[in-house]
């Protein structure tokens, strides 16, 4: 029996795609003219501006693991991988910014610093260089609450 495996970059893709928000028209048009939908409607608009940054940060994402084979599988995990990362590290600055839960904004920071870990560790793995230091994004891009 022979079994066809999808790519990794569609795997990923798909993954992301299940876990996405629905948009905002849609969710506000299950269930139109109640006061349930009225208030649904408040809550995105006051969502809208994470939706947005999320959203974006996702379309980088998957943008940036639609990579072309190289022939090498490792160079090509690497390649497909980092914008994974750096996808999370995006959505977790979104979080930092809009979020409210305490709880869900103590693991932001965490997830910032090991998608960081990651990410240059999978570059030393290939012996590529690593990106420039720079300012953590947690002190120049999140306002203080």
């Amino acid at each position: 029996m022979r079994h066809s495996l999808l790519p990794l970059a569609t795997v990923l893709a798909m993954a992301c795609l299940v876990a996405a928000p629905a948009p905002i028209e849609a969710q506000q048009a299950a269930v139109p003219g109640s006061t349930a939908a009225s208030a649904s409607q408040e809550h995105l608009a006051d969502e809208a501006p994470f939706l947005a940054e999320n959203s974006a940060a996702m379309d980088a994402m998957m943008a940036g693991m639609n990579v072309k084979p190289t022939g090498d599988v490792d160079v090509d995990f690497v390649a497909m991988m980092i914008p994974h990362h750096q996808g999370a590290i995006d959505m977790a600055l979104a979080e930092l910014r809009y979020g409210k839960n305490e709880q869900v904004r103590r693991i932001a920071p965490e997830i910032i610093v090991e998608q960081q870990q990651e990410i240059a560790a999978m570059h030393l793995a290939l012996g590529q260089k690593l990106p420039p230091s720079t300012a953590a994004p947690t002190q120049a891009a999140v306002p203080p609450r």
